[in-house]
């Protein structure tokens, strides 16, 4: 595994990301599926995986995660990445709100200190002002690490980050958008969400960039169909085993043939269609650490293969184009 250092996060941060938004961690366990989930978290540790995202939405993830944490005694271990602020049906992106779900999040997830905290959307009426100040407030106590945004625009990261520089305090550090090989043609889930893949998130990249800010970036396979599940060869079957946010985000004419070439090089390689994904997402001029939702040991293993994966610029080229 390869780690990478992190600004205000005191510990080396892994290439790949555990993501905890899947099925198996967002319903209450019983004890074979609390086993279930332990071992997949297991896994991922073994295999040098450090960073779990969660978010206090995501269910009961962020109460698996804790109960698991205090089980193994793996706190010291793990980088924390969790997320507040979502509307739930209302904008809430306030202080009142950030504060609310910061203590709920502490109360889950068994731990005094969060390692990196994310606004998990933005509304353009919210003070960014505000949601600065009391961020640096827990930094500055030692109970958040790194903050930063998901599913801000770069736009509004650079009005946050313009007050807080002019005050001298800490700006926003990291993000966390869509991205990948796979164009988003729709918001999956119908407000909020923000892509940064394709020709119309160029301007975005090059920000990312010029600002040195690392991306941690979600359905980065688009929903999982860079996952190796669906098959170009049988795509009326395939299509079935995505859910209805990922055909709505990212089935279209593009992606498919965008998948057919990275089957290819997948072939060539003798190497999975994930690795090949992976390995394009990782390879970009961005700082970008990819969230994998894995629900198999055996997976897991193949992804954190993928950083070793080192593409031709030829490879790189032929998945990008459309």
């Amino acid at each position: 595994m390869e780690y990478k250092k992190i600004q205000y996060v005191d510990k080396p941060v892994s290439a790949i990301v555990y993501g905890c938004a899947n099925s198996i961690m967002m319903t209450k366990p019983g004890i074979f599926r609390q086993r279930e989930v332990f071992d997949l978290l297991d896994g991922a540790l073994e295999a040098g995986i450090n960073v779990f995202d969660t978010a206090e939405n995501y269910g009961d993830s962020e109460l698996v995660l804790g109960k698991w944490m205090k089980k193994r005694k793996t706190r010291d271990k793990v980088v924390l990445m969790t997320k507040g602020c979502h509307p739930h049906g209302t904008p809430r992106v306030t202080p009142e709100a950030l504060k609310e779900d910061i203590k709920q999040s502490f109360q889950k997830l068994g731990t005094e200190y969060i390692d990196i905290y994310l606004l998990h959307r933005d509304h353009p009426d919210a003070d960014v002002k505000a949601i600065i100040d009391v961020l640096n407030e827990y930094h500055k106590v030692g109970k958040i690490g790194a903050f930063g945004a998901s599913n801000w625009t770069h736009d509004r990261i650079e009005e946050a980050n313009r007050y807080a520089l002019d005050k001298g305090a800490i700006p926003f550090s990291v993000s966390s958008p869509n991205f990948g090989p796979a164009v988003q043609v729709e918001d999956p889930w119908g407000g909020g969400c923000i892509s940064i893949s394709g020709d119309e998130g160029e301007e975005a990249r090059q920000w990312y960039i010029r600002n040195n800010m690392p991306v941690f970036a979600y359905s980065c396979l688009g929903r999982g169909l860079f996952s190796g599940k669906v098959k170009t060869s049988d795509l009326e079957n395939s299509k079935g085993l995505l859910d209805q946010f990922a055909i709505k985000g990212y089935w279209c004419e593009e992606n498919i043939n965008r998948l057919m070439r990275i089957e290819k090089i997948a072939k060539e390689r003798q190497c999975s269609v994930s690795q090949v994904a992976l390995a394009w997402i990782m390879q970009q001029p961005m700082q970008v650490f990819p969230i994998v939702t894995i629900s198999n040991s055996k997976r897991i293993l193949e992804n954190v293969e993928a950083v070793d994966l080192k593409l031709s610029g030829e490879e790189i080229a032929e998945i990008s184009r459309k």
